[in-house]
């Protein structure tokens, strides 16, 4: 399911954000082991009475902030960006939408003077809002690649689930919070979906009990949002979390706005399967790019003109797929889909026509400056794990380990294209082999899976098993699990395949091939451990509309997102 590769076109336009410090590694200019500045003797705060539309921004370059903007934009308001430490005193409101790694995140506010404003900012009850890491950072310190010093603003620590029981880390999905104390933007989320992604997080404790105006359950009690006056950060995105999110932003851009509506009581009390729409993006022969549908891969019609299939246009069918409750998307961003957006293909190294040579980093990095949230990481994923499980060492020059360390796991999907190798004997293979559901055509009741590269055209002396195995070592946050057998078929996801990955790993696992009913849904749901599931053709050609499949998730018991 990879898509093509990243055009030079759109590489040319890579360019850091304008707070990003050109320094050495982390340490040289700040100690993050030590506490943020607390002198504020040259700053002051004077807020601005003429700008009531205007909200500023505080993007310290990494990560995905467009999708912020975008929900800013679409409820009336504009954007004023931060380009220095007095913007930040000068701000009527400040929305802090945090992503990426503690540690580097906590260095680009410190260069820059950030932190120094921002503690003074809040302090002075200024009207805030952090969002992810924005919550993160103003605590005591995180233990991610730490200890590392936050601002020190709330007592507590940021730490790492615990995975040890069978907990999947990142806890990634649409999750129910429960409300602590009123804090004016929450309200009517109660009983609602929200979306998380993210592996670290802050306990409740006396000493912070009385910031806390929200917990979620994952594995254990969490603060899922803070509020003190004019204070509010979450845990969550509320917008990547469709209308109840923008709900959420509308209230702490304009709380005296008649536009927030009093929403339906939802029955949300846990963490929901997710159900994905798929977009496989490509130009066709006449140079559009073009929403296509394999059929085990090949996406031509082998008829009259032997075209590329066309099924839409991708902006069109992403924003229908936001309309019709998709829980995410695949490989298109646009302007009014307030839903997570995840983006494979030519995340790479690779050097363009002028001979300007670009990191898999770089490449990334454009990508979610522009809209994604995740990425998806195929071919060279596969060549990564090769080395590792050669070597046995972590060099952190591949592609996933370098995304990885800047921006977290969570925001890393590698995508498995295998393809089912009878045997008839587990002795017959090298590789993880799993007694079949079916046999194969001369009766064989074994199987190992072999990874393919290119698009599936080409296979590699690796199983399934064992590359699930070295992506999550190397720093994968997600999987997403395809069969090149399944796809196009329709009928219905591997399931002997998707145990034996749900199972050898700690990372949550998204199925994906074969969907043809909404029964094959709750089968993959009930019969192995995935997280979520993925579907394209049914979903473009409306065989099967998506709410039909959560309406039966739902009377089969399983909790999904409405």
């Amino acid at each position: 399911m990879e898509a093509p590769p990243l055009s030079s076109g759109v590489a040319s336009n890579l360019r850091p954000s304008p707070l990003l410090p050109r320094l050495s590694p982390i340490g040289r200019l700040w100690n993050p082991r030590e506490p943020c500045s607390k002198s504020k003797k040259h700053l002051s705060v004077h807020a601005s009475l003429s700008q009531d539309s205007t909200v500023t921004l505080l993007d310290y370059g990494a990560g995905n902030v467009r999708s912020v903007r975008n929900a800013i934009r679409y409820l009336g308001f504009d954007i004023k960006d931060v380009q220095k430490p007095k913007d930040i005193l000068s701000a009527n409101r400040l929305v802090f939408p945090g992503v990426g790694a503690f540690a580097a995140a906590m260095e680009v506010l410190n260069h820059n003077g950030m932190a120094e404003a921002l503690c003074m900012y809040i302090e002075k009850d200024r009207p805030f809002l952090g969002i992810c890491l924005g919550l993160q950072l103003l605590f005591e310190s995180s233990e991610e690649n730490g200890p590392v010093k936050g601002l020190g603003l709330v007592p507590g620590v940021v730490g790492r689930f615990d995975s040890s029981s069978g907990l999947r880390v990142p806890h990634i999905g649409w999750n129910a919070v429960q409300i602590t104390k009123d804090s004016g933007i929450l309200d009517d989320i109660e009983g609602q979906h929200v979306y998380f992604v993210h592996s670290y997080r802050v306990l409740s404790s006396d000493a912070n009990k009385d910031w806390v105006s929200s917990t979620c359950n994952y594995g254990e009690s969490f603060i899922s949002s803070i509020t003190r006056g004019n204070i509010h950060a979450v845990q969550f995105h509320p917008e990547k979390s469709g209308d109840i999110g923008l709900s959420i932003l509308r209230r702490f851009l304009n709380t005296s706005s008649s536009k927030t509506k009093k929403l339906a009581c939802g029955k949300a009390s846990k963490l929901a399967k997710r159900v994905i729409a798929c977009l496989d993006v490509r130009t066709n022969d006449k140079g559009d790019l073009v929403v296509t549908k394999g059929d085990q891969y090949d996406v031509r019609e082998h008829r009259d003109r032997d075209e590329v299939r066309n099924l839409g246009k991708p902006v069109e069918l992403a924003g229908q797929y936001y309309k019709d409750g998709a829980d995410e998307v695949l490989r298109c961003t646009s302007e009014n889909v307030f839903v997570p957006l995840t983006v494979g293909g030519g995340i790479r190294d690779f050097t363009d026509g002028n001979g300007r040579h670009y990191s898999s980093l770089e490449v990334a990095s454009e990508y979610f400056r522009s809209g994604a949230d995740k990425i998806s990481i195929g071919s060279d994923a596969v060549f990564a794990a090769e080395e590792y499980i050669r070597t046995g060492v972590k060099t952190g020059k591949s592609s996933l380990e370098q995304i990885s360390r800047v921006y977290g796991n969570q925001a890393v999907v590698v995508s498995i294209d295998p393809r089912r190798m009878y045997v008839r004997s587990p002795d017959d293979a090298e590789f993880k082999t799993v007694k079949v559901t079916t046999p194969g055509p001369l009766g064989e009741e074994y199987a190992w899976y072999q990874c393919t590269v290119n698009g599936g055209r080409e296979g590699r002396p690796i199983g399934a098993y064992e590359l699930a195995k070295a992506v999550e070592e190397l720093g994968a946050g997600e999987i997403l699990l395809n069969c090149i057998d399944c796809d196009g078929q329709g009928q219905g996801f591997d399931i002997d395949l998707i145990k034996l990955i749900s199972e050898a790993v700690t990372i949550p696992v998204i199925a994906s091939s074969g969907a043809g009913a909404v029964e094959h849904f709750s089968e993959v749901f009930k019969k192995t451990s995935a997280s979520a599931a993925l579907a394209a053709g049914i979903f473009h050609r409306k065989e099967v509309p998506i709410l039909s499949v959560k309406e039966h998730l739902l009377r089969e018991g399983i909790e999904v997102r409405t």
